[in-house]
């Protein structure tokens, strides 16, 4: 008997050994799931002696950036991407901001997750995984316009985005992007403005032998009425631009011709440029739809609620005036884009932003145009092998879009919005299937 017991004993022993071991190679398969759905954690960079210069976030910490050094071939070729987070027009919004990411650099996360076309894996970023790689962070609220001196100690707000945008600069030139030889300026959202406006200022500071091109994503906000016929992003922008002291800072190409106001607009910039510039966008850009043309502060009742968070619900009145934006988002693309230097990437997809999200950069089930996924008529364009140049048809015409926005997960009116969320979504499902995986295991040893 006590032979017995023994052998029993050490059976249940080794079978619960096991058990565990099981267990925890499921969490260390669904781990390394979750990494390749993330991409990777790079580190935070304080360019803690921009503070001397007056370059601060809203709050006055220091600006920052995370950067991924290149790689075997792509060591001397520097993609910088502007993160993005909408803007604040008033004292309000900007402390509102002031003690969040999108105003501090203390509340940044760090660790940030790379993925995309920030991505260091070939397979997921055929053109730029091995290139140095660099995030700056968005902490002023003006698409790094703003330069105003003096501060009101009641607030303690600092509006000095265009010195964030200088310091960041510089302090990459000293850490080998004086070397470049490729650069390409990036950015979503307001971020994507933000490589528009300072796309020949970036090739300004770059040597004279590098090849420089930049690259919009989300980022031609038009000058529309709103669905009340109130011109409400035309009042919002230039309430951003006189708040932030944007005016000196805006492309003088512009602001020689136009109201500053008007410049903070790709429409009446982009034609200018000078710099070779790709245009990626969705005609039925989303956060455009909820807050540009139907914003809450005229649709009080919420009759374009269920329409702005999935188009699949407008009804046919609502699609109409979407259609009809659409058309007006084309009619301003064709007056700028008019060049061969410039790419053009015009898809019929609910989304925002599509360069930092795998899902809808360069993975299987990508979104296409003319059988083409956006990372290789980026990469094409840069390399100058294809110069793109396309339009999708209408809505609902193309079966590779996403089947709901990507970005509805944010609030519709903060502008915050700018992909991370859908990253973070897609973690959870993973995270969620894990347990669900441990819980099955636990359920069945019992």
């Amino acid at each position: 008997m006590h032979v017995r017991w023994n052998y029993e004993t050490r059976a249940i022993n080794c079978m619960m050994i096991y058990s565990r071991m099981s267990q925890w190679m499921n969490l260390l398969i669904c781990v390394l799931l979750l990494k390749k759905i993330e991409g990777l954690y790079v580190g935070i960079t304080y360019v803690r002696n921009a503070v001397a210069k007056g370059a601060v976030c809203l709050d006055g910490s220091p600006p920052a950036y995370h950067l991924d050094k290149g790689f075997g071939t792509g060591i001397n070729s520097w993609l910088v991407h502007f993160e993005g987070g909408g803007w604040c027009n008033n004292i309000t919004t900007c402390l509102a901001r002031k003690n969040t990411r999108l105003g501090s650099s203390k509340q940044m996360a760090t660790p940030l997750a790379f993925s995309g076309i920030m991505n260091n894996m070939r397979q997921y970023n055929p053109d730029f995984y091995n290139w140095n790689r660099v995030k700056i962070r968005y902490c002023d609220g003006a698409s790094f316009t703003g330069d105003v001196e003096a501060v009101n100690p009641a607030t303690n707000l600092h509006f000095r985005g265009a010195r964030i945008f200088l310091a960041v600069i510089e302090d990459l030139l000293a850490k080998g992007m004086k070397n470049a030889e490729n650069a390409l300026l990036s950015g979503c959202s307001a971020g994507g403005l933000a490589s528009i406006l300072h796309c020949d200022s970036f090739r300004a500071l770059l040597p004279m032998g590098t090849k420089v091109k930049c690259l919009s994503d989300a980022g031609y906000f038009i000058n529309v009425k709103d669905v009340s016929g109130a011109p409400h992003i035309q009042t919002y922008f230039n309430q951003v631009v006189s708040l932030h002291g944007s005016a000196k800072n805006l492309p003088l190409s512009c602001t020689s011709r136009l109201n500053p106001a008007l410049c903070f607009f790709p429409q009446y910039v982009v034609q200018q440029i000078k710099t070779p510039l790709f245009v990626l966008n969705a005609a039925y850009d989303s956060w455009q739809i909820k807050n540009t043309l139907a914003p809450s502060a005229v649709d009080p009742s919420g009759t374009w609620k269920a329409c702005k968070l999935d188009i699949n619900t407008c009804s046919p009145i609502q699609l109409k005036t979407v259609q009809d934006f659409r058309t007006k988002f084309l009619n301003t693309l064709y007056r700028s884009t008019n060049s061969s230097s410039k790419g053009v990437y015009i898809d019929s997809c609910y989304v925002h932003c599509q360069t930092e999200l795998q899902e809808t950069w360069f993975m299987t089930g990508s979104p296409e145009l003319g059988k083409t996924k956006i990372a290789k008529a980026i990469g094409d364009w840069f390399y100058d092998e294809n110069p793109f140049q396309k339009i999708d048809c209408p809505y609902p015409c193309n079966p590779t879009c996403p089947r709901s926005d990507l970005d509805k997960q944010h609030h519709l009116d903060t502008g915050l919005g700018n992909g991370i969320a859908a990253t973070v979504k897609l973690s959870l499902v993973t995270m969620v299937f894990c347990w669900l995986i441990m819980g099955m295991k636990i359920s069945f040893k019992n």
